[in-house]
């Protein structure tokens, strides 16, 4: 299972600690802070990685409900067919800004090994008719 996972910079910190609990869980997850090299074409990067994705998981928290990349990323996955039932917001921090559409998609609250271990679950029956 390829993950996609979205977030704004100030949440690097929060992203690193879900990655690295879903890896151990077999999930490869793509982030851009972790893929992505100065002087390389990120918006090409980040579109392959959309394509290459499963699954796509969005933190939540007020800098990201200000980050217009994160936007555009949301709404990519809304439109598309591949991530239906497979959009997973996380509340890192709460928003009045939150999104409403995020709202009605069971966003995951908790610490990032407590969420990393419902979002496994989450994705299991993906992974079993991708597999």
């Amino acid at each position: 299972m390829n993950v996609f996972l979205s977030h704004a910079p100030e949440d690097q910190e929060w992203a690193r600690e879900l990655a690295s609990n879903l890896r151990r869980r077999g999930i490869k997850v793509w982030d851009s802070a972790s893929e992505l090299s100065p002087g390389e074409n990120w918006h090409l990067q980040v579109g392959k990685a959309l394509e290459e994705a499963q699954a796509m998981i969005v933190l939540i928290s007020p800098a990201a409900a200000e980050s217009e990349e994160l936007a555009h990323e949301i709404e990519y996955a809304l439109t598309s067919k591949r991530f239906r039932d497979r959009l997973i917001p996380v509340i890192v921090k709460p928003t009045k800004k939150l999104p409403w559409i995020l709202d009605r998609l069971n966003p995951e609250r908790g610490e990032p090994s407590q969420v990393s271990e419902r979002i496994a679950e989450r994705l299991k029956p993906s992974q079993a008719s991708a597999g």
